[in-house]
């Protein structure tokens, strides 16, 4: 479990494929600020741009770790198969401060940034989520873009999906990755845990009394 807040940028530094085709995964290098790791152990959870990993290989004085990711994870996530710079989160710990919400690292589907413009100090960003999605999203809701958990501002239903305005402060666009997107770039998107629990009470048949 996780809350949204990211604790630090890494940066993928070699990708090696696990088999010979697209069924296969890959594994992860990837560097992280000096004392990060300290603490953590093979077999803990770090999210990646949001997605959920399990640390494979760990050089905590280096700086190293490693990480698999499936193919299912590869064809359902986007930034994780190739070098760059990406969102870390340690899982929180029991009596740690949930700053942002409830987070499962359970990437729910691939956005595209449509807009970044600057508003007053801020930066409005414009998602455009899926129509899978969009009937989780709502204005002041919560919505996780690659990893970072952001409040939303407005939502613009559309036959395709929704468009999904969010205000992005100074301090967040400098301690994520958030700064460097574009009109084009695609995020990953976790929508609110609840919302799905919701949605599926709401929808769900009843069950028949035996």
């Amino acid at each position: 479990m996780f809350t949204g807040i990211i604790t630090a940028l890494g940066e993928i530094v070699e990708v090696r494929s696990l088999g010979t085709c697209d069924a296969f995964g890959k594994r992860l290098v990837i560097v992280a600020p000096t004392g990060y790791l300290n603490g953590v152990a093979l077999g803990d959870s770090i999210a990646l741009n949001g997605a959920c990993m399990t640390v494979a290989a760990l050089d905590s004085a280096g700086g190293r770790f490693e990480v698999d990711v499936s193919g299912e994870s590869l064809s359902r996530t986007c930034g994780l198969d190739r070098p760059g710079r990406l969102n870390l989160e340690l899982a929180l710990r029991a009596g740690d401060r949930l700053g942002g919400h409830l987070v499962s690292g359970h990437v729910d589907g691939v956005g595209t940034i449509e807009r970044m413009r600057t508003v007053g100090e801020s930066t409005e960003m414009v998602v455009r989520c899926p129509l899978e999605l969009a009937r989780f999203i709502a204005v002041k809701g919560s919505l996780v873009v690659n990893g970072v958990s952001l409040t939303v501002n407005r939502v613009d239903d559309r036959s395709e999906g929704c468009g999904v305005s969010i205000n992005l402060i100074p301090h967040t666009l400098s301690q994520t990755t958030l700064g460097e997107l574009g009109a084009g770039s695609r995020v990953n998107l976790e929508v609110d845990l609840i919302a799905r629990y919701v949605e599926r009470l709401t929808s769900a048949p009843p069950i028949q009394a035996r």
